[in-house]
């Protein structure tokens, strides 16, 4: 999503646990590479991940040791302009894996593009990451999985992780709820989505904005609060207009009694364009945080 869809608030702190998501010295994952480990150096794997009646386009970056590691799982938004592969790197020195992948119809996935299908496909990439042959291949840790996502991608995020309670954590950055853009005339709904629908297919801007609307109600954040409540969450807003939904979302959880979600806010655009390092530091201090 590029446009914002309500007005900003500069928040500036962070709350949560008390302790900033990272102060002073950066993390050393940020600029400075590990180790090298000749016998279980770092690596990247091409992925083809069941989902629907197609197998999606998946990337891997494997973090150098023996493993079996800690693994993110990052979402893209809408389109996926912006696929935030600076954070995976930086993620995987940290120790980590870091997985991506693209949705079906969407950057030469095959099938068709639909936000249902979204949410199908994380499912779908989760269970193919705990599948006790890809964590022997990848190295991954099936207890220490956090789901992240980016704009709508945090959006799936809070969705797919609010039903799944085995998850270490969730992270949420610059996240729309897709679920309130229902309540907009629909013209604006279309003219929004005709503005992303960069590689994308088998879709139109209308039956996009029609699949939104019929499920707006379903699709919002606070259908998810319920199960996040119990997750570990990391909140990251930017000056977007996106921030007053995810500080409502917040606000509902700590409500509901989630003491261990922590929030950050940037001055930044929504592809936090010019605060890469912040991102980046922000995340890994807060994953390292989880062990």
């Amino acid at each position: 999503m590029r446009m914002p869809l309500l007005a900003a608030v500069a928040i500036g702190v962070v709350f949560g646990l008390g302790i900033p998501v990272y102060a002073g010295q950066l993390p050393a994952a940020i600029s400075t590479d590990p180790a090298p480990d000749k016998d279980h150096p770092a690596r990247m794997e091409v992925l083809h991940i069941p989902s629907g009646a197609v197998s999606i386009n998946g990337v891997a970056y494997l973090a150098s040791g023996a493993g079996p590691h800690p693994t993110l799982l990052l979402l893209h938004g809408l389109p996926g302009n912006e696929k935030n592969l600076d954070l995976a790197q930086a993620v995987r020195r940290a120790g980590w894996n870091a997985i991506t992948f693209n949705y079906r119809g969407s950057w030469g996935s095959p099938g068709t593009f639909r936000f249902t299908n979204n949410l199908e496909d994380a499912v779908a990439v989760l269970a193919f990451l705990r599948n006790s042959t890809q964590t022997a291949k990848l190295g991954i840790d099936p207890a220490r999985i956090v789901l992240a996502g980016h704009s709508m991608g945090g959006w799936v995020t809070a969705l797919v992780a609010g039903r799944d309670p085995t998850l270490a954590g969730a992270i949420l950055i610059s996240a729309a709820d897709m679920g309130l853009i229902a309540a907009l005339p629909r013209e604006k709904v279309v003219a929004s989505m005709a503005d992303d629908m960069e590689s994308l297919a088998g879709v139109t801007a209308e039956g996009m904005a029609d699949e939104v609307i019929v499920n707006g109600a379903q699709w919002r954040f606070d259908g998810a609060v319920e199960g996040l409540a119990r997750l570990p969450m990391l909140v990251l807003t930017s000056d977007d207009g996106l921030a007053p939904q995810a500080d409502a979302l917040v606000a509902k959880l700590r409500a509901r009694g989630n003491e261990r979600v922590t929030t950050r806010h940037e001055a930044a655009d929504h592809s936090w364009s010019d605060r890469r390092i912040a991102l980046q530091a922000a995340v890994i201090s807060w994953l390292q945080q989880l062990h």
